[in-house]
């Protein structure tokens, strides 16, 4: 078992958790606007989502590698070019920070987990972020392939739910602070394209 792709795992995952999207905003909004408990239950759902897609990558890839590891570094380099494609967007795009809108509607907490769950689940941009991501991070050359993306996919998971829990508990004092530091959002996006950059590097050599 190789502890320090495991390390570099949760710290890009990490690092991927804290720069703003449309889930970790929309979390801070919910729970800006109605509470923490709304965040968290919103956090809940977009988390459980990640279950669906591990699930998908760990079959669907671990046929390709008993297949052909061929296929397999086919596929390992699709996935870098496709976080340097996302790299090169978030370089593109605004490093602005909005959290201006205030416009969302009192849900229950049942419906927000639903929401949260479909949110994840039918965005097909996850499924090809996790497709990128998690084949470069395999720890093991003993370990079942499947249980492998089951751990990561774990790690995942739970590093993000602390991380977007965080979000909706501190949701006031974040908010006040983006708001008087205008170039958080500049940090922010830098950090996210070194990670991208980062992990694309190391899934080519």
């Amino acid at each position: 078992m190789n502890t320090e792709v495991l390390i570099a795992f949760v710290f890009a995952t990490a690092a991927l958790a804290i720069a703003p999207g449309p889930d970790n905003i929309y979390v801070l909004l919910q729970s800006m606007v109605h509470g923490v408990k709304s965040g968290l239950v919103t956090v809940c759902g977009l988390i459980s989502g990640c279950l669906v897609h591990t699930t998908l990558v760990a079959f669907g890839v671990s046929a390709l590698i008993k297949q052909t590891p061929f296929l397999f570094t086919v596929l390992k380099i699709f996935g870098a070019c496709y976080l340097l494609y996302l790299a090169f967007k978030v370089y593109k795009g605004s490093s602005e920070i909005d959290i201006s809108s205030s416009q969302i509607p009192k849900k229950t907490y049942k419906a927000l987990f639903k929401q949260g769950f479909f949110m994840n689940v039918l965005n097909p941009k996850v499924s090809i972020f996790f497709l990128a991501f998690f084949p470069g991070f395999l720890f093991s050359d003993t370990l079942n392939s499947i249980w492998q993306f089951y751990i990561l996919g774990a790690i995942f998971m739970v590093v993000s739910f602390i991380i977007f829990s965080c979000i909706a508990v501190l949701s006031g004092k974040l908010s006040d602070y983006i708001l008087k530091h205008k170039n958080v959002g500049v940090v922010l996006k830098w950090l996210q394209i070194i990670v991208f950059v980062g992990i694309a590097i190391f899934l080519f050599f």
